[in-house]
């Protein structure tokens, strides 16, 4: 079904009407629905859970809320959300890390956990 994007107005296919899922199905669903709004294109959407990713992530470094991620993992990390690209290189975002649960100890770049397992 072709919808237009309440953000930005572009248009996009819905596939909510189809027997596979839409593909915003593959993204982590942490947003509340707000009522009255439809559907967003695929970069506004992945632009609004970046920022709700973001104020998570800074409120369990806070202390402030108890890190839950781990419920949205996936089978397949997501470009932009779990992992961007530098210079060929693939970098595990905050929202990675929060999910795997623990530092790992490789003083990754963006480790929500002020890399307490990595070595002095």
């Amino acid at each position: 079904m072709e919808m237009a994007c309440s953000n930005c107005g572009s248009s996009f296919s819905c596939g909510s009407d189809q027997a596979s899922p839409c593909w915003c199905s593959a993204l982590p669903p942490i947003l509340p629905p707000e009522a009255g709004k439809s559907c967003l294109c695929q970069d506004c959407l992945k632009t609004e859970i970046k920022a709700e990713i973001a104020a998570y992530v800074e409120a369990v470094r806070k202390g402030l809320i108890v890190n839950q991620a781990a419920q949205y993992q996936t089978s397949k990390l997501i470009d932009g959300i779990d992992y961007y690209m530098d210079n060929g290189l693939m970098v595990l975002s905050s929202w990675f890390h929060l999910k795997r649960g623990e530092c790992c100890g490789n003083a990754c770049r963006h480790c929500p956990y002020d890399h307490i397992n990595v070595k002095k």
